[in-house]
């Protein structure tokens, strides 16, 4: 990770232990005066829309907004988008309803362990206090033509008052923080006429806005240096986004100019200039693009306009989502880690489902819509003034992603998806030259997906390791080893990448140092034969330089195993696995294993679909 991450590691943990971050904190600052209702309502900067009246979108009542709007004023509330929770009318904001585990409140921020056995996931706490809930509920109030301002108001101000400022879980994590003060600031401006809206309420809203933007404000370093990837994005525009929004407030100059600086530096960095993201998440990839669209519109709604780098990026990163997309149903390779996160809901789409994010930001750069018909999402934000970018294209043939390591091979009914990639940032699963097929809208050979991030040895070790991917592992080990948490030591390293099409097949052929834990001149080559307008796969493995004893491995996951038919030069078992689609979620999937005897060091496999 460099030495500039571990001398920043080393300072901030003295600081923590030292109580220096509590000074840095404080839990009962002075109020600030910003400005009130009546000046907010007066000149309100721009947003994506001004009034709820104003929203240009044709109002669709339906069963299945209307049952998620009843759940949440129920008390259930629907978490990484997938599992509901009854939480009742008076959730106290810190248990987790996962473990049951009540973190004590009156601990300050740094002293609390987000990373417990006996709490479990913290994410499980974190999920409520994001009020991601809210946009079912504003939808809900557009659609049917209701208001439900009061219940809203009134689940802020009870987070407020049940969360003291800097204290218990839900200051643990700027980017939670970052992702709550942008979807209240939503509602408010959906609410902003209501009669609920009082003086009182909204300065107790804006007071505690400020003082958590001025906790991302003074923590900003360490997403920016130890974590680096999608947190950095998060707080770094709402730094900005904030500022511009609410100008009155004190530093709101500083703020907003560091934010943008800050927000362009991350674009350029972890966005790699073929589109593909520094985390290697189809998930965290589309968690950008929602924030890139709420950056690029209020930017331009404002008449701020940020460097080109990042509406280059912007449309090179929707251009490599898109090409991995299956059109059908939204849906994309189940790869890399994946947490549950949709920010910003704003349809009845399926999580699985990329096409309303993926829309909303194509329209905003091409002007127009990137499938048969507008999503919902893209009404909410609205259309930029200046759009400049061709629309994309489905493409086909052989597509290389050569920076950040993926190559597509893309017919009418298939795709071919192979992960090859030279790591110069933090790789989040050991999954170098995994195979992903689909074939007629269906996902045949997958990736296991992610499950949960505390959870049990075994678990962890299954999801983000080798064992979960169509790849291949030597004896048990993984092609990196595991250190803690989301540490990787011994890096897989792509050597090459050389492509050729024929006249009846494509062909990848990858060659990617790994195992190095066991020897540093390990080579795995793989090679990937595609017939043309067939449903028939030729994989060919072979490990240079394995150590003696070793027995080489071919996994192979897919949800129905009748579907396809393998012929091998060596022998297989079939055995139940699991996966993942959902965080927190598994289902049961088919593995097939090829093995090869310790003395050989090769495996070349024929995978064929049944019709």
């Amino acid at each position: 990770m460099g030495m500039r991450y571990v001398s920043y590691r080393l300072f901030y943990e003295l600081q923590r232990k030292s109580g220096i971050l509590k000074l840095k904190f404080p839990i009962n600052p002075k109020p600030i005066h910003s400005l009130s209702l009546a000046e907010w309502k007066a000149s309100p900067q721009p947003f994506f829309f001004q009034l709820r009246e104003t929203i240009a979108l044709v109002k669709k009542p339906n069963n299945i907004l209307k049952e998620a709007f009843d759940n949440i004023l129920s008390g259930k509330i629907q978490f990484f988008n997938y599992q509901y929770f009854d939480l009742g009318n008076d959730y106290d904001w810190i248990t987790n309803p996962d473990s049951g585990f009540q973190y004590d409140i009156q601990k300050h921020w740094t002293e609390v362990n987000d990373y417990s056995k006996e709490a479990g996931d913290i994410k499980y706490v974190w999920e409520k206090s994001r009020f991601s809930f809210l946009y079912t509920i504003v939808r809900y109030d557009y659609h049917f033509e209701e208001d439900h301002s009061q219940f809203v108001f009134q689940q802020i101000t009870d987070w407020i008052e049940k969360n003291p400022l800097n204290c218990g879980p839900n200051y643990k994590c700027s980017q939670e923080i970052s992702l709550r003060i942008l979807n209240w600031i939503f509602a408010l401006y959906f609410y902003q006429n209501s009669p609920h809206l009082t003086d009182a309420l909204f300065s107790k809203i804006i007071q505690s806005i400020y003082w958590q933007l001025h906790h991302i404000y003074h923590n900003i370093n360490f997403s920016r240096i130890t974590v680096r990837n999608n947190h950095a994005i998060t707080e770094t525009l709402t730094l900005y986004m904030v500022t511009a929004l609410f100008p009155q407030f004190p530093n709101s100059s500083l703020w907003r100019k560091k934010g943008k600086k800050w927000f362009e530096q991350e674009i350029a960095y972890q966005i790699y200039d073929d589109g593909t993201f520094l985390q290697f998440s189809m998930n965290y990839h589309r968690v950008v693009i929602q924030l890139l669209t709420w950056a690029i519109r209020i930017s331009d709604l404002n008449g701020d306009k940020f460097d080109n780098c990042v509406y280059e990026k912007s449309y090179q990163s929707l251009n490599f989502l898109y090409q991995c997309q299956e059109d059908s149903n939204g849906y994309l390779p189940n790869y890399g880690s994946n947490d549950g996160a949709l920010f910003f809901k704003l349809s009845d789409s399926d999580y699985l489902d990329y096409r309303p994010q993926l829309d909303a930001l194509h329209i905003l750069l091409t002007g127009e819509s990137l499938y048969s018909a507008a999503t919902e999402d893209s009404f909410w934000y609205g259309k930029s003034s200046s759009s400049s970018f061709h629309p994309l294209k489905k493409q086909f043939g052989i597509l290389r992603f050569d920076t950040g390591g993926y190559y597509l091979i893309r017919e009418t009914d298939t795709m071919t998806f192979v992960r090859c990639g030279r790591h110069k940032d933090r790789p989040a699963h050991a999954d170098n030259l995994h195979l992903d097929v689909w074939y007629k809208r269906e996902n045949i050979l997958m990736d296991g997906g992610t499950y949960k991030y505390n959870t049990d040895k075994e678990d962890l070790d299954y999801f983000m390791g080798t064992a979960s991917h169509n790849t291949i592992m030597l004896d048990n080990q993984d092609q990196m080893l595991k250190g803690a948490r989301f540490i990787w030591y011994y890096w897989s390293q792509a050597v090459d990448m050389k492509i050729k099409e024929e006249q009846d097949y494509f062909e990848l052929k990858g060659r990617v140092s790994c195992f190095r834990q066991l020897s540093g001149s390990i080579i795995h080559e793989r090679i990937v034969r595609k017939m043309k307008n067939k449903p028939e796969w030729f994989i060919e493995d072979r490990i240079e330089n394995k150590p003696e004893f070793v027995r080489m491995k071919q996994l192979w996951h897919t949800p129905d195993v009748k579907k396809l038919h393998f012929d091998s030069n060596q022998p297989s078992i079939i055995k139940k696995s699991v996966c993942s689609h959902y965080y927190g979620q598994k289902a049961m999937i088919d593995q097939i294993v090829f093995s090869a005897n310790a003395q050989e060091n090769e495996i070349n496999t024929k995978m064929t679909i049944i019709e």
